[in-house]
């Protein structure tokens, strides 16, 4: 009896082993909710080579080639892996609602169920301006608000622009592949209302090999394009190839496709675009460039119509000329306001006259606002998280009191301008916090015992002199103690970098971060131990969920817990996209 029972038992496990070896793979993923009408691509990957006549798909009970009136391409052996798949490009569904799609091979059945939402009837605004803040945390916005308005007796002497907008929610930034994510997934659920992973923005990612023939998703530049006659812009102090700026309309499952990502910029054409990475617009014979071919981008650009200008002076003249306009003013990401602005060093020698977000911001809705059918403008404040990454928490504050400087113009254009809604959030936070503060004049050489906290903090004594909203110098003698939760080994200094941007680790002959050995004779430097793997040479992105604040019509959506993909419907809802343009 024991037998029958043991062998009965090894029967069903390996039944039970032989079905979920066998499993399909199903594009949209099980809860994905999208547009009526929104364009994507539909596949299933079988984990083994099959034949045409071997499987059925049904969506509601019907043949998937009802739906989508297309039956798309079966592939017997996809990339030569001895496995099968059925894509079925740029369809879309025709009718709200639920749907259950089933794929049925070899006697098993998978299944997803997907939601369908129909476009909003009527508009709540004419204008969508989203600021996107990389890696802005909670102690980013404290820090910009501690250093621009001081605080004193407990009470903030002044307040940033996002203090007092009306509507705040916590959006959770998790991906298909993990719970810590990038800027690249992240950035791709606001536009096209899918999850995608890590490294990927506009596609699910899949098994194919090729980066850019991954099941793609609808973005809203493609959306906006394709159902409005509205403007479409973006703004970003990062590469304008870079991940943020990118997710607007592009498909690849490896964000370092630079070359190819321009080559989609190209295509859905923004009417502006404001940023830095020229050096994958120019052909490759042309110094500078990091293109593999010999097209020229910003010829194409100006064929096109686009004026094109390449530091603040030609961008303050284009503004008013232009209906559309290409300014790239760094070969790559762009310097940070500490550096142009403050500390006036080498590092802006190459590109002396760039300009500001705030400048950059201004110029776009000056451009965008002449359409009377309204625009979506995308600003991007990408330095937040180029100096959270290499813990310069100085440079990274500073940045951020730039980008409320420019949340500040975008409301002061919707005062005249109320049909407007103003989104501030971020893609991502950084493991940052504020415990007190740092005091020179505190006996001992011990930069540990010069830290200030709980009642021994006290206040500190960054002043701005000139009014301009930022700190005249970060190196006081009693500033901040900030500290990141995860790091490479390093010197901890308890000073700002005044000469560059902080570097706290560099690659030893065995490929691993090891401690920069430049900061290690600053007097009172301490060496901190990592908790990263040594293979990571900067901090890592937090998974703490992110804030999101909104003020205009249509900004009542954001309250509560929302997923990152709900932002797009927030957008798509405000404006209402989705409808047949007219």
């Amino acid at each position: 009896m024991k037998y029958n029972l043991t062998k009965l038992a090894v029967i069903f496990l390996t039944a039970e082993l032989y079905a979920s070896l066998y499993a399909s793979t199903i594009y949209p993923i099980d809860r994905a909710q999208m547009l009526r009408d929104g364009r994507f691509d539909f596949k299933v990957e079988f984990d083994k080579k099959i034949k045409n006549s071997d499987f059925k798909v049904l969506i509601n009970g019907k043949n998937y080639k009802e739906i989508f009136k297309n039956q798309g391409e079966f592939i017997e052996n996809e990339d030569n892996l001895n496995v099968s798949s059925l894509v079925v490009k740029d369809v879309s569904i025709a009718k709200e609602g639920s749907y259950k799609v089933e794929v049925i091979v070899d006697g098993k059945t998978d299944k997803v169920n997907w939601q369908v939402y129909a476009p909003a009837l009527k508009p709540k605004a004419k204008n969508v301006i989203l600021f996107i803040g990389d890696g802005l945390s909670v102690a980013h916005r404290t820090g910009a608000r501690i250093l621009s308005k001081g605080i004193s007796e407990g009470k903030a002497n002044g307040r940033l622009t996002v203090d007092d907008f009306p509507y705040m929610a916590f959006i959770g930034t998790s991906g298909t592949d993990s719970i810590a994510t990038d800027s690249a997934n992240s950035m791709s659920a606001y536009m096209t209302g899918h999850k995608s992973a890590v490294n990927a923005m506009g596609v699910y990612v899949s098994r194919a090999k090729n980066s850019l023939n991954h099941p793609k998703q609808e973005t809203l530049g493609e959306l906006i394009r394709r159902t409005s006659c509205k403007s479409l812009g973006i703004v970003s102090d990062a590469e304008l190839e870079d991940a943020t700026p990118a997710a607007v309309v592009a498909h690849t499952r490896r964000r370092a496709d630079k070359n190819e990502i321009v080559g989609m910029l190209y295509g859905v054409k923004p009417d502006v675009l404001l940023g830095g990475g020229s050096a994958y617009f120019l052909p490759q014979s042309m110094p500078g460039s990091k293109r593999k071919d010999e097209i020229n981008y910003i010829d194409k650009f100006k064929q096109d119509g686009y004026m094109f200008v390449t530091d603040a002076v030609s961008l303050k003249e284009a503004k008013s000329k232009s209906d559309k306009l290409l300014g790239l003013f760094h070969l790559g990401n762009m310097d940070g306001v500490l550096d142009r602005q403050i500390v006036k060093n080498d590092v802006t020698k190459k590109f002396p006259n760039q300009p500001d977000l705030t400048e950059m911001t201004s110029a776009a809705l000056e451009v965008l606002s002449k359409n009377k059918n309204g625009f979506f403008l995308m600003v991007e404040g990408a330095l937040i998280d180029k100096a959270s990454h290499p813990l310069d928490w100085e440079r990274a504050f500073y940045d951020t009191i730039m980008f409320d400087k420019s949340v500040s113009l975008a409301k002061e254009f919707a005062k005249t301008n109320p049909d407007t809604l103003i989104i501030v959030t971020g893609d991502h936070t950084h493991g940052i916090s504020i415990i007190g503060t740092v005091d020179d004049n505190k006996q001992g050489a011990d930069m540990r015992e010069k830290v200030g906290v709980y009642a021994d903090a006290g206040f500190t004594n960054y002043e701005d002199k000139n009014g301009d909203g930022y700190p005249d110098t970060p190196n006081v003698s009693k500033r901040l103690a900030v500290f990141f939760n995860n790091f490479p080994d390093y010197y901890e200094t308890f000073r700002p970098k005044l000469d560059t941007q902080f570097v706290p680790a560099i690659q030893n002959e065995k490929g691993e971060y090891i401690a920069n050995e430049a900061y290690k004779s600053v007097s009172g430097a301490v060496f901190r131990g990592g908790n990263i793997p040594r293979n990571t040479d900067t901090g890592v992105h937090s998974v703490d969920d992110m804030i999101v604040q909104a003020y205009g019509p249509g900004g009542e959506a954001i309250k509560g817990y929302m997923d990152n993909t709900q932002l797009f419907r927030v957008i798509v809802d405000a404006l209402a996209l989705g409808k047949s343009k007219k």
